[in-house]
Order: structure tokens, then sequence, then C-alpha cells
């Protein structure tokens, strides 16, 4: 089960994700932000996120090439973020 939710300030476009972000789950908040206004910039935060499959890392690869930062604070998202070279908000953490 994925919790998504996506807040639209003056700095940028933050998407919060809980859960297990994975298959159609995954494609929806793509289909979302992609159609969201990310000029101003994209944060995705992975912070409870608890399972990513391949769906769910194309889709953060997707959002990577569109200039998002990541803010992760665990081993595994850590580790996903590093294994697909997703750049880390300044100090892990992002304020809207």
């Amino acid at each position: 089960m994925l919790r998504a939710e996506m807040q639209d300030s003056e700095k940028a476009l933050v998407v919060r994700l809980e859960g297990r972000f994975v298959g159609e789950d995954a494609e929806q908040v793509r289909m979302l932000v992609t159609r969201g206004n990310i000029e101003r910039g994209l944060v995705v935060d992975l912070t409870d996120v608890t399972f990513i499959d391949s769906v769910g890392e194309a889709t953060l690869s997707l959002f990577s090439r569109l200039g998002a930062k990541f803010v992760a604070n665990d081993t595994y998202t850590l580790g996903v973020c590093e294994r697909f070279n997703l750049p880390l908000a300044r100090n892990g953490k992002w304020k809207v």
C-alpha cells in the first residue's frame, strides 16, 4: 500500500511517499507528478518508503532526469539513491 501526498509551494512541488512504491501505484504517482507544475523544482521525500520495485525505481530515475532532489534517511532509501545516482536534497532535509 502506498500513500502519496503532494504539496505545491513557492519553492517546489514536494511529493511525500509512504509505504511500498511499486507497480500501478508508482505509475499513478508518475502521471500525477508529470502533469503537475515542476518548473520551480521537485522534491521527492522517501523517508517513509519501505520498498521500491523496478517500476518504482524507473519512476524515481525519471524524476531525477526531470531535476528532482530526494530526501532519504535510512539505509534502504539512501542505498536506492546511491545505486541510481539520485541527488539528495541539501542536508537530507527539505522545508517548504
